[in-house]
């Protein structure tokens, strides 16, 4: 039985990028700003538990770089819209029908800085009633979910030629995807490159407000980390208590030294200015 084989698709602004085989494989300039390395960057899963390895693989796989580490938490939007979140990526899995592509990744840019991204991978095509089940194995979606996400952070394709040899990194174009289902050498080598500066700013773990402020929530500590998820998730509770108690829980950010509201003290955060 034959079939048309779909692809894999890295989308920008509504902007299809595409490369040849080469030394550099940026896609563009883009990356995520951030004011130190290695940054701690989110996946949001939003996935079934058939793909739940793949996601998790991935992440340990992308990890592996100098420059970041990427850390998978509680999904935040319906698989079937994958709508983005500010600051991190949303990797969603559904069937989104026979629109000629395996996954999509697709970024948000404000100039070079990504801001948000999600991964999308469809499982019209990784059902056993495709093509008798072809793309239906551990290592195509492995192949897939490593190179869409690879996409959100700023890499594009070593080799877009399915017939080339296998070059052992899943950011290749491989038919069958077994020797590609992870980075290479030439992936990390190519993110020390593409994060090799530092930025004024951050759009890691940012929201529009406090983009368009300057400002940012960080664990209360020298590191000045991103707050882990039990951290924001108290930082919110106790806000949403203090406007039911006509902000008085505001008050202590007002009077005390450090300016830290008791959403803050509670939750071991803190805001700082960014310069």
């Amino acid at each position: 039985m034959t079939h048309r084989r779909p692809l894999l698709v890295a989308m920008g602004l509504a902007t299809l990028f595409a490369t040849a085989l080469s030394a550099n494989h940026s896609w563009g300039n883009y990356h995520w700003a951030r004011t130190s390395n290695p940054f701690t960057l989110k996946v949001g899963a939003n996935v079934s538990s058939v793909w739940i390895s793949s996601l998790t693989g991935a992440i340990s796989d992308w990890s592996q770089s100098s420059v970041m580490n990427l850390v998978q938490v509680a999904g935040g939007t319906r698989p079937r819209n994958c709508r983005a979140t500010a600051g991190r990526i949303e990797v969603c899995s559904e069937r989104y029908g026979r629109n000629g592509w395996l996954g999509i990744a697709q970024i948000w840019v404000a100039g070079d800085h990504i801001t948000q991204a999600t991964t999308k991978v469809n499982d019209t095509y990784f059902s056993p009633n495709y093509a008798g089940g072809y793309y239906n194995t551990s290592a195509w979606r492995n192949f897939v979910m490593c190179q869409e996400i690879g996409h959100d952070f700023g890499l594009d394709h070593q080799d877009e030629n399915f017939d080339n040899p296998p070059l052992g990194s899943c950011m290749d174009y491989s038919d069958p995807p077994d020797a590609n289902q992870h980075p290479n050498a030439h992936d990390y080598e190519q993110l020390v490159t593409i994060y090799s500066h530092t930025d004024a700013t951050t759009t890691v773990g940012q929201t529009p407000g406090k983009m368009t402020a300057g400002i940012r929530v960080v664990a209360d500590g020298a590191d000045g980390t991103i707050p882990a998820v039990g951290q924001a998730a108290v930082r919110a509770l106790v806000s949403l208590v203090t406007l039911g108690t006509a902000g008085l829980g505001f008050l202590p950010g007002l009077v005390s030294h450090d300016r830290r509201a008791l959403h803050d003290r509670l939750a071991g955060t803190r805001v700082i200015r960014l310069s």
